[in-house]
């Protein structure tokens, strides 16, 4: 369901999915990530009663020590060697910075913790985090070891802009929104559902223009290639799409199992969909044609 400031316009795309912005359900599992596959290492040994007289040498004191010189770029004689006052200077950098330096912070660590052949601890806390990350719709992935943005501008522009469409227009609205909703329900995302929506936004502008309700999306599209000079490659690509979604195997059916639609197929669709939707309005607005 979507949320009351969402239905008020108070609350961005871009919020929503997490693009330039972390709230702090985010940021929370972010750190228990962190916790579960390196702070409590060092809080393991000190509760053991272990004191290295030599000072930090384990993998954990030479991250602390690539944290101190690289990242915060502090003098190494400030790092302290009570794990606890280091924790609490860690712990309360992590939740004052900024969301983006979140991203630096965990990218750094999972590259800077000395990782043993037989010890993958920093590829499973980055899988750890991806999960995090798509469960709470970061627009963000490790990829290769690297933060890397899943979500573009462009694609969060596109869906935006689709959803401003002018009043005639309201019912591709209400698909596009409820495609939105069902995608980026964290509790309980519906990404079947969320694609039926996303093609029957399109399906819906088909008809507005071609002014016959009882049209198919594909005989509409073809009626339309005629008045919108759209081209005959690009309606095909629609009617394809159209099919795979329509046909006795297809998502509407539903013998397309859930469990193999994933976030990705979701997002390409209702962004697709909005694409198609803001060019169709702009091609019949240059004719100056009217719904």
């Amino acid at each position: 369901m979507e949320s009351f400031s969402q239905r008020k316009g108070l609350k961005s795309i871009k919020s929503v999915m997490q693009v330039d912005s972390m709230d702090d359900a985010l940021r929370n599992k972010l750190w228990n990530a962190l916790t579960l596959f390196y702070w409590n290492k060092r809080q393991n040994k000190e509760e053991s009663g272990y004191q290295d007289e030599t000072g930090y040498q384990d993998e954990m004191d030479m991250l602390l020590k690539r944290l101190w010189h690289n990242y915060f770029k502090k003098p190494l004689d400030t790092l302290d060697r009570h794990w606890s006052a280091v924790y609490r200077k860690i712990r309360d950098y992590f939740f004052k910075c900024n969301w983006y330096e979140v991203y630096d912070f965990i990218e750094f660590v999972a590259n800077n913790y000395p990782d043993r052949d037989d010890n993958l601890d920093n590829q499973g806390f980055m899988d750890h985090c991806n999960l995090v990350l798509k469960s709470e719709l970061s627009a963000y992935r490790f990829v290769g070891g690297i933060i890397t943005q899943m979500t573009s501008e462009e694609e969060i522009a596109e869906i935006e802009e689709a959803l401003k469409v002018p009043k005639p227009f309201k019912p591709v609205k209400n698909h596009l929104k409820k495609a939105l909703d069902l995608l980026t329900d964290r509790k309980s995302p519906d990404y079947s559902n969320s694609i039926k929506e996303s093609i029957s936004a399109v399906e819906a502008i088909c008809k507005l223009i071609v002014k016959d309700e009882k049209a198919t999306l594909g005989q509409a599209l073809k009626e339309m290639e005629g008045k919108t000079k759209m081209h005959s490659a690009l309606r095909k690509a629609f009617d394809s799409l159209y099919g795979y979604t329509s046909d006795s195997g297809g998502i509407r059916h539903a013998l397309l199992s859930e469990s193999n639609l994933k976030f990705e197929d979701a997002k390409f669709m209702l962004v697709s969909c909005s694409a198609f939707t803001n060019y169709l309005i702009a091609k019949i607005s240059d004719k100056g044609d009217k719904i």
